[in-house]
């Protein structure tokens, strides 16, 4: 694949992403926590992210697996999707019944537990989305794939914003009747994507191939550890921050921080987006032995440029942002800057994490992944009892960091890359542009998203001016077949 077309498909990708995706974070789910308060959307909160931890049951590293082996050999589909179809059915039994088991033992009572249920049923359709999604990529279908990565939100914007701002349903918008609202939108998505994925295999039929699922299974084990692994230290902060504080107190902290991690989760789905079109060309490449280092160069400074910005400026306008998507509540302003600078971090592993799993370095990757969780573990159970939700945010960005920085060493150990010392001169010179921009720019006497805009325009050309973003460069990837 050219790379001409991993950016014209990528650019497709985070401009749908872009018009939906946001709107969903900063619009829809501000609205629904201000409807229902802090408490009940921190309840709700702290179980979906419990929800999470045991995910890797439901798909087992088979989405991964599958996205890089389908990218290698297209062939394998129609053998792969009738045969992994009914594995993800009896992984999702095995979740459910896990997930609910440990949610009695923890004490969860029955208001929690049949929350945690659709959650759970919620996170079984998601999976399933992923692992059709990782068909269309593996056949690098982007612009189908595209569609499908957005449609489950634009359902939902669609059903959340009549409850929410119209009376055309007649429904009083609570938690159930939101996350059932998702649970409907996910259903639909799956029934689109496996439709459009049974177009592309020769015949499907359901049936359980015991040798062959062990087979993807003893396969697939290794990216689920990792899966697993990485799950836990990303997702364990609103868990362990409801069940250290406990009662009320807990729950609301939890709201907090759920508030602070909005707008990190909603940059956190353009990350994402770059490692999972990356994946299968990184798989590809490296098959084919062709030199990757000049793709994970073009990939690292075309998403560490914005990271730094919007980390940056978030920061500096912690209160403004804030305000303004939290229906003008700051309370979680301290919680928010400091989480946003987890952006630039995951935005960094997002490229090296992803190159080393294309590369098949699992098992640096889940002694570094353990590593993060004990360094996470540590960090929430001392920050949170001193400093409630802000503490999990400081833990938080320490552990990205480190995780992004280990990768990055290790991906230069492996692939022998050289040391980059200008790009490295560059992103100082960046930074300490971003800065001074804020500074400036929060001494103006416009408003507030006036003062944003300049700085955000600002920093962006002072990214082609020190040539950390090169006009001639990106011209020249996007001319390379």
């Amino acid at each position: 694949m050219s790379q001409k077309k991993f950016v014209t498909n990528l650019a497709i990708l985070i401009v749908l992403n872009l018009l939906i995706k946001p709107f969903w974070s900063l619009g829809i789910e501000p609205a629904v926590q201000a409807k229902v308060g802090n408490e009940a959307y921190g309840e709700y909160f702290a179980l979906y992210n419990f929800s999470f931890l045991l995910n890797i049951l439901l798909d087992f590293g088979i989405t991964n697996f599958n996205n890089k082996n389908i990218a290698q050999n297209n062939h394998l589909l129609t053998k792969h999707v009738s045969g992994l179809f009914v594995l993800k059915l009896f992984l999702a039994l095995a979740y459910i019944v896990t997930t609910l088991s440990i949610g009695l033992v923890m004490g969860y009572d029955n208001r929690f537990i049949k929350l945690l249920l659709i959650l759970g049923l919620n996170q079984f359709l998601i999976s399933m989305i992923l692992y059709l999604r990782s068909n269309l990529l593996g056949l690098h279908l982007f612009k189908t794939d595209s569609i499908v990565s957005v449609l489950d939100r634009f359902i939902m914007i669609i059903f959340c914003g009549l409850m929410l701002w119209t009376n055309v349903t007649g429904i009083t918008i609570d938690i159930m009747t939101f996350v059932y609202t998702q649970t409907a939108a996910y259903a639909c998505t799956v029934v689109v994507a496996f439709l459009t994925v049974l177009r592309k295999t020769t015949s499907f039929k359901l049936t359980w191939n015991w040798p062959f699922s062990l087979m993807i299974l003893k396969k697939s084990f290794p990216f689920a550890i990792l899966v697993l692994l990485m799950t836990f230290y990303n997702r364990l902060d609103a868990v362990m921050i409801e069940r250290v504080l406990g009662g009320k107190k807990g729950a609301y902290e939890a709201g907090i921080y759920a508030k602070g991690f909005r707008l990190l989760d909603a940059a956190n789905m353009i990350a994402y987006l770059f490692s999972v079109q990356l994946l299968p060309v990184f798989s590809r490449m490296l098959k084919y032995r062709e030199n990757v280092e000049n793709l994970v160069k073009l990939a690292f400074t075309l998403l560490i440029t914005p990271a730094l910005i919007v980390s940056f400026g978030c920061y500096f306008y912690r209160n403004e942002l804030t305000g303004l998507i939290n229906h003008g509540n700051t309370d979680s302003a301290h919680v928010f800057g400091i989480l946003m600078f987890c952006f630039v971090a995951i935005s960094t592993t997002y490229i090296f994490g992803t190159l080393l799993t294309a590369n098949e370095n699992l098992k640096q990757l889940n002694i570094m992944a353990l590593t993060g969780i004990m360094v996470n573990l540590t960090l929430n159970l001392i920050l949170i009892r001193y400093y409630d939700a802000f503490g999990s945010a400081i833990s938080s960005l320490i552990t990205q960091f480190i995780m992004a920085i280990v990768q990055v060493v290790l991906a230069t150990k492996i692939f022998k890359f050289r040391i980059n010392t200008r790009l490295t001169v560059q992103l100082i010179l960046f930074v300490a542009g971003i800065i001074g921009f804020n500074i400036f720019t929060k001494q103006l006497g416009y408003f507030w998203m006036v003062n944003f805009s300049i700085m955000t325009i600002a920093s962006g050309i002072w990214a082609f001016v020190i040539g950390l973003i090169s006009i001639k460069s990106v011209l020249r990837f996007l001319k390379y077949n």
